[in-house]
């Protein structure tokens, strides 16, 4: 008879259950340069002009651009987004927004749920070239052509495709066809679509071309916005030729709190960043939060809680509604919400969105996996300590599904963003020229004392998960210990509007026991499951190298050298 000894895995793996520690991969390791993308082209495109001579602000550019082609569906030169660029001999960040507005004509009455969503109605005025352009113009030191060459030849020449591509776009295209413009911009197969399928955008890489030579002025002005504008038209939108002209990114300052010690720096409003400051804030009053304990678990979903709902109560355009912010950041305000958590029930989740009517729902034919809430999200630095934090989004798949004529641009459909009841008193519902409370909420972690130099630069795509994620991954870093890698590949969590409270199976059963004990609607996700995100990140140790780190829930990849 065999006897079989059943083994402790902690003595066995002292630091961890793989080769790796706590993740199922090594983070990538540099000295020189860092990339840390959603897809391997991107995060290629990105270290190649690294490698080429190019700063963090070159690779940045590349990488956003590429992933224009190699992620077509969450994020492209029709979108929007915001950058944390920490200039290293300034010892600075600076906010770089380019979220777009609605257009001037948009009007609550205009738009139903179902117009909001798909159609020609549904884009905000584009942003993501003026942020791309105006971070290049001012640190740049590539040509564009060349920044943008590997864009422009993915386009025109096409990508192979990763299963999980070739499932989004094949899910899809009921919502491309729809639009003639849009079904002419798609070279792909359409039958027998699957993984090593070749994805084109002939279209769109003329556009890439005419950026790449005559920068923003050409998107917004020029001979490409006349195009853009007229095929916008054509289809009846209602972004005029005078506001896309007008359009530019802007410069801001980044709002910040202290956390055990670190500094952590978000965009301001319109971004919704502060969730996660207050989040961290209500934490800081717990003096100990041990990585796999139940009480933690149960403290940080309810932080998460607390501050989501303060969002949705407050969070809008800052031009046009009061924010306020002091109050919400405070240490005594923390102190007073943190008292409030109950270690016996849940105070249970909130609306996800100042309207608690409002759920969203997938377009007719299409799963709410492959629909809704697809944003990319990555970074670079380079050798002499530049580092690029970006999130950007066409909102949904392929946001509004809708090509602006021949130019191959997909065109995005964040006004489904907005509180659109025209008898609604939400500080976030549309009107003309008004930006959004704004999800994407990119972030750096900075050492506290003497020269406060950058640790990590970390966040992710997901909707208005980004900010339940984004303070977990912060959690596990700060708090268990994790490297970037670990703390990306952490199991985690994400509440709804609909009250459920969504945990990763990878939760121990007894942790996901004990929170449905306490009160929380609580539902197992699949190990790894995208709901929860797709995080990037890269962390500065202490022996002056990078380590990258890529979230396996998507196509991450992070390279460095």
């Amino acid at each position: 008879m065999y006897h079989v000894d059943d083994i402790d895995p902690d003595a066995l793996f002292p630091k961890g259950a793989t080769t790796h520690g706590r993740s199922t991969r090594a983070p990538a390791t540099g000295t020189k340069g860092m990339v840390a993308s959603a897809h391997p082209y991107a995060s290629r495109a990105g270290f190649d002009v690294l490698r080429d001579g190019g700063n963090a602000m070159d690779a940045a550019v590349a990488v956003a651009s590429t992933l224009n082609i190699a992620e077509p569906y969450m994020s492209g030169v029709g979108g929007i987004g915001i950058a944390l660029v920490y200039i290293a001999k300034e010892n600075r960040t600076r906010v770089l927004n380019f979220s777009g507005h609605a257009p001037n004509a948009a009007q609550p009455d205009m738009y139903d749920h179902l117009n909001a969503e798909t159609g020609p109605i549904s884009p905000l005025v584009p942003g993501n070239v003026s942020g791309w352009m105006t971070m290049h113009d001012t640190y740049g030191l590539l040509p564009l052509t060349r920044v943008m060459r590997d864009a422009i030849q993915y386009a025109d020449e096409g990508v192979a495709l990763t299963p999980f591509n070739a499932s989004m776009i094949e899910e899809n295209l009921v919502r491309i066809d729809r639009f003639e413009s849009s079904q002419k911009a798609v070279v792909v197969e359409r039958t027998g679509l699957s993984a090593g399928s070749v994805f084109r955008l002939p279209q769109l890489a003329e556009s890439l071309t005419a950026i790449a030579e005559g920068g923003q002025k050409e998107f917004y002005e020029g001979a490409l916005g006349d195009r853009i504008q007229a095929g916008l038209e054509a289809a009846g939108g209602i972004i005029s030729r005078e506001e896309l002209a007008a359009y530019r990114a802007y410069w801001q300052e980044p709002l910040s709190t202290d956390y055990r010690g670190f500094e952590v720096r978000v965009a301001p409003p319109n971004s919704s960043g502060f969730q996660i400051l207050e989040t961290l804030n209500i934490l800081n009053n717990f003096d100990e939060l041990p990585y796999g304990s139940s009480d933690s678990l149960h403290r940080l979903v309810e932080a998460v809680y607390i501050a989501a709902d303060d969002r949705a109560k407050y969070a809008g355009d800052p031009a046009q509604v009061e924010i306020p912010l002091d109050r919400l950041l405070s240490a005594e305000y923390a102190a007073d919400r943190a008292a409030e958590i109950s270690m016996l029930e849940t105070s249970g989740p909130p609306a996800e969105r100042w309207d608690r009517s409002r759920v969203d729902h997938a377009p007719v034919g299409i799963k709410p996996e492959y629909a809704s809430g697809l944003t990319t999200h990555f970074a670079t630095a380079d050798s002499e300590g530049n580092v690029v934090t970006i999130t950007q989004t066409l909102g949904g798949a392929f946001g509004s599904a809708v090509v602006a004529g021949d130019t191959g641009i997909f065109m995005n459909n964040m006004c489904k963003w907005f509180d659109i009841d025209p008898g609604s008193d939400s500080p976030n519902l549309i009107g003309p020229g008004k930006q959004q409370d704004f999800c994407i909420a990119p972030a750096q972690i900075f050492y506290g004392a003497g020269d406060k130099k950058i640790k990590m630069s970390i966040s992710t795509p997901g909707s208005w998960g980004i900010l339940h994620t984004t303070a977990q991954m912060m959690y596990a870093h700060i708090d268990a210990g994790m490297n970037v890698q670990e703390a990306i590949e952490a199991p985690r969590f994400r509440h709804y509007d609909s009250g459920m409270l969504l945990l990763e199976n990878r939760f121990p059963r007894h942790m996901r026991e004990d929170l449905a004990r306490r009160g929380h609607r609580v539902h197992v996700a699949p190990d790894w499951h995208n709901a929860v995100g797709g995080g990037q990140g890269i962390q500065f140790t202490e022996h002056g190298t990078m380590l990258g780190g890529a979230d396996p829930r998507r196509d991450g990849v992070a390279m460095g050298y």
